[in-house]
């Protein structure tokens, strides 16, 4: 029986990365540390290491109730420690009293730097205060490079992990119905959009599953798919309850509140 049969075929790359990872740990009989994955990421990394007695793989993001997390794959010997996850925690000092900056321009402005996404972990911002973990060994790049996010000038300081802001999620659970698991129609369905306004957003880039880009609109929605569309938040399809008398899939949703 193959591993991939229980994944979608675009996951087949990360599969085969994650693969590689543990034969690594075996072979050198050594920890194996990942940049940040997103849940998605995590959850396969997960399944497929298991509970394997010669390789074990825990997750960190920095704080409780992250979302973006490194993997540290390592032998049963090793003795695991916080500082095993090579994390930094930056906050940015900035004019807050004339200026506000968003999630967005925050991401836009590391991103530009030249690193790849999973170079970045979560990036926390409450009220006025904004923070972003990164991996230790980009930090001091980071630090001497990044000098504005959108137009307002900035600078880092860098913060212990222990004051990392602490964010909770609110999902509220709702119960909707659809024609079929088709990505427009499970849109449709839960932001109560016509399938020709869902389509758009999916064929213009602006939907994502599992924190990948999807413009399919025939693509098929399982059960645990987070989905997300610009400008309407996220979604988690928490459970498929079979179909209706009309034959419409019956789905348990959360959003975000």
């Amino acid at each position: 029986m193959s591993i991939y049969q229980h994944f979608r075929p675009e996951e087949k790359e990360f599969i085969d990365q994650v693969l590689n990872w543990k034969e690594a740990v075996e072979n050198a009989y050594a920890p194996k540390l990942t940049d940040f994955l997103d849940p998605r990421e995590q959850e396969i990394a997960r399944t497929i290491i298991g509970n394997q007695t010669d390789v074990k793989i825990d997750f960190f993001g920095g704080t409780d109730g992250t979302e973006r997390k490194r993997a540290f794959l390592y032998p049963e010997y090793h003795q695991l420690a916080a500082d095993d996850f090579e994390i930094c925690l930056y906050e940015l000092d900035y004019p807050k009293k004339f200026i506000t900056i968003e999630h967005p321009q925050v991401l836009g402005s590391l991103m530009s730097l030249g690193l790849k996404r999973g170079k970045f972990g979560d990036i926390l911002v409450f009220r006025d205060r904004i923070q972003f973990f990164v991996t230790k060994d980009v930090a001091e790049y980071i630090s001497l490079q990044l000098e504005s996010v959108g137009r307002a000038k900035v600078s880092l300081i860098q913060q212990p992990i222990a004051h990392a802001i602490q964010l909770q999620e609110q999902w509220q659970e709702i119960v909707v119905t659809s024609t079929s698991l088709r990505l427009d129609t499970v849109i449709s369905a839960v932001h109560n959009l016509s399938r020709q306004k869902s389509q758009m957003f999916i064929q213009q880039g602006l939907v994502k599953v599992n924190w990948m880009i999807i413009e399919n609109t025939a693509f098929e929605c399982r059960e645990s798919d987070v989905i997300s569309v610009r400008g309407y938040g996220r979604l988690k399809i928490i459970s498929l309850d079979g179909k209706t008398k009309k034959e419409r899939w019956r789905i348990t949703a959360g959003k975000v509140k």
